[in-house]
């Protein structure tokens, strides 16, 4: 079955029944996700040597416009996800892009730390954190705070940013598992993102993570959100912005939180 096919019979079957209770009632769309999942959707960009559907930017663009016509934030919920598996496809480990590839991984991107970044959509905002990791043997201690994150509480990991263990300059991404001690979210403020997608601030206070759990060099994450995730959450908030426009039969200015692009 073409992920197109896949995707026709989740919107119909899953997606659309219970938009109302996203848009509506602010509930997290989780029968949403999990059908997605089982459909392969949310592998759709993992590598086929790790079982997924092996397509690229233009295929999740697509996927996220589509679904954003019958509800937004699933469509954010995507968006943020395809976001973060792009820097976990270059970068993570094979457990957890075979996990993703299964559909039982969801990720988030958050980079953004404060509410003005996430308001006013500068990406150069997203390239000088604050959050702090210091290193000890094999452990790594993360601290910070991130805000706007899609599926804030429901993602299973989030690719975090923090400034360098030792660079002199840069920044450093992480993959957080969400299960990871004190790592926190609160209530979820009224209004943040798309209703319904989990858009929240997420706290580490610290979050304890292997070193291992580093996404490319030291200091190299500039680079890396600049070639990589930069450019996904760029097209993929085009992509969420056309599709419920379309719904809506007007143009729609793309929120930074919408699309996790938000991330925060």
């Amino acid at each position: 079955m073409s992920y197109r096919t896949a995707l026709s019979e989740v919107l119909t079957s899953v997606v659309a029944p219970a938009a109302e209770l996203a848009a509506v009632r602010g509930r997290f769309p989780r029968a949403a996700v999990t059908a997605l999942g089982r459909a392969r959707l949310l592998g759709l960009t993992v590598s086929t040597s790790y079982g997924g559907g092996g397509q690229g930017l233009p295929e999740a663009a697509e996927v996220v416009a589509r679904t954003a016509r019958v509800c937004p934030a699933v469509a954010a919920v995507l968006g943020s996800h395809y976001a973060a598996v792009a820097v976990i496809e270059a970068y993570g480990g094979s457990w957890v892009r075979t996990e993703i590839a299964a559909g039982r991984h969801l990720s988030s991107l958050t980079l953004a730390e404060t509410e003005a970044q996430s308001e006013t959509q500068g990406e150069d905002d997203l390239l000088a954190p604050h959050s702090s990791a210091v290193r000890s043997g094999d452990v790594v201690a993360l601290r910070g705070r991130k805000h706007r994150v899609v599926a804030a509480g429901e993602a299973d990991s989030y690719v975090w940013s923090s400034r360098p263990l030792a660079a002199s300059d840069g920044l450093t991404l992480w993959g957080v598992p969400a299960h990871a001690p004190d790592l926190f979210v609160p209530a979820r403020p009224q209004g943040a993102g798309p209703y319904g997608s989990g858009t929240s601030t997420v706290f580490a206070d610290p979050v304890l993570v292997p070193a291992d759990a580093m996404l490319g060099a030291d200091g190299a994450g500039l680079d890396i959100v600049r070639r990589t995730a930069l450019p996904w959450l760029r097209e993929l908030g085009a992509a969420w912005s056309t599709g419920v426009g379309a719904s809506q039969g007007v143009g729609v200015t793309t929120p930074r939180a919408a699309v996790s692009l938000a991330s925060s």
